[in-house]
């Protein structure tokens, strides 16, 4: 039988290589993680997997890198909202 020490670090190397792994299930959950990397805003990866699931997956991605390519802004976001939520805005109006 293995010393408890043996076991108590096979444990705890299988949880450190269980949390580097994804967790998602769903494409948009994926979509709205790759959304949270590209902005580096992992703090409200659950708004954007939210935006994943309501929306157009490809249009959210292809907006989130015109963002993170533009120079000069703070908060990339704060800004992708600011653009999301004049873009449906148009939408609502035609």
């Amino acid at each position: 039988m293995e010393p408890i020490k043996n076991v108590k670090k096979q444990y705890t190397e299988e949880l450190s290589r269980r949390r580097k792994e994804s967790r998602a299930y769903t494409s948009y959950q994926h979509v709205g993680l790759e959304i949270a990397d590209i902005l580096n805003d992992w703090s409200h990866r659950s708004l954007y997997i939210r935006l994943a699931r309501d929306n157009d997956p490809n249009a959210l991605i292809r907006l989130a890198k015109s963002v993170a390519d533009r120079k000069g802004i703070d908060n990339p976001g704060a800004y992708f909202m600011k653009i999301l939520a004049e873009e449906k805005k148009k939408q609502k109006r035609k």
